[in-house]
């Protein structure tokens, strides 16, 4: 086999039968994605399920921490389980761009089963195309995602109340950061590294308190302060934060203030901001805490009456107003 993507692999020939069987079937063959089916059949349990997509055109492919494949497996799984579900199935759609090295292919390919495995997912069905050269940055993923509900939680922005706290469960901006230290060429001796990793684990974890958690988002594009803003917007309630409460890796500081960039800016892709009632706040962070995912879970601040405002309290006391970016500051970061 060639050791470049050529435009025959997308033609739907014998490349690309060669491309799909060697590449393909050979990872993620053993279930129904086994026989090549136009539409996988999945057998679901009573109740509701949560359905996500997401397109990942991240640059570069391959990131300190990790490439384009776990990225689009953990950020679809996260979705699914930030809306309270079990993550069970998804789909793998692939551009390729003709003269892609089979070898990042495979790196790719790989990240992706291994990631799959992690989260207890099946890769049920998929798509490959092949455009020319120059049409497509190397590589595109699209995947979608089904989960079955977790009966336990009912989520919803109308179930947050004042007082009620908000946590994160690790440090902020870490991927943002890892996938701009690469991009930049910064050659940065234990410089940042993406947390791209499931948050799924720190869901089911906690919903034994269900009833007193409100609403979960992983702070994806446009950082924390833009999941904090979408939720207050329209609300009769807004948040306040403390800076001295955020987790906040120093590699990630060190090259933000290096660029004059703003971490609660920047991604994050294994990390998840929650809103709860304050008596369990305690119990959600002991919880997080017991898994490596939680470690540095923290809680940063609480609900307020001030309706769609995000302030924050400053490290010398001060406050400021916490809005959204604006513009796009790391473009094609997922």
């Amino acid at each position: 086999m060639n050791d470049r993507i050529l435009l025959g692999h997308g033609g739907g020939g014998r490349l690309t039968q060669q491309l799909i069987q060697e590449e393909i079937l050979s990872r993620f063959g053993a279930g129904p994605l086994q026989t090549l089916p136009d539409a996988a059949s999945l057998i679901l349990k009573d109740g509701r399920i949560r359905f996500s997509t997401d397109s990942f055109v991240v640059h570069p492919l391959e990131f300190p921490g990790g490439n384009i494949g776990d990225l689009a497996v953990h950020g679809t799984v996260n979705d699914l389980a930030v809306s309270g579900s079990h993550p069970r199935w998804l789909s793998l759609g692939m551009i390729l761009e003709e003269g892609l090295p089979l070898a990042t292919l495979r790196r790719v390919l790989d990240a992706i089963q291994r990631a799959a495995h992690a989260c207890g997912v099946i890769i049920a069905t998929g798509d490959t195309k092949v455009v020319r050269r120059g049409q497509c940055d190397g590589l595109y993923l699209n995947t979608a995602g089904i989960g079955e509900a977790i009966p336990e939680l009912s989520l919803g922005l109308d179930r947050i109340n004042v007082g009620d706290r908000i946590l994160v469960s690790g440090t902020l901006g870490d991927h943002g950061m890892a996938v701009l230290s690469v991009r930049e060429g910064l050659r940065i001796q234990n410089g940042p590294v993406s947390d791209t990793r499931s948050v799924q684990r720190l869901v089911t974890a906690i919903a034994p308190l269900a009833d007193a958690i409100r609403f979960m988002r992983d702070p994806t594009r446009g950082g924390l302060a833009t999941t904090l803003n979408d939720m207050v917007l329209g609300q009769p309630f807004g948040m306040f934060i403390r800076e001295k409460s955020l987790p906040l890796a120093p590699e990630s500081i060190a090259l933000a203030e290096m660029l004059g960039l703003d971490l609660l800016h920047v991604a994050s892709e294994g990390c998840l901001a929650l809103a709860c009632a304050r008596e369990v706040a305690d119990s959600v962070l002991a919880t997080w805490r017991s898994l490596p995912e939680g470690a540095g879970a923290r809680e940063i601040g609480w609900v307020t009456d001030q309706a769609g405002r995000v302030i924050l309290e400053t490290a010398i006391g001060g406050q400021r107003i916490i809005d959204v970016p604006s513009g796009e500051l790391l473009p094609r970061i997922c």
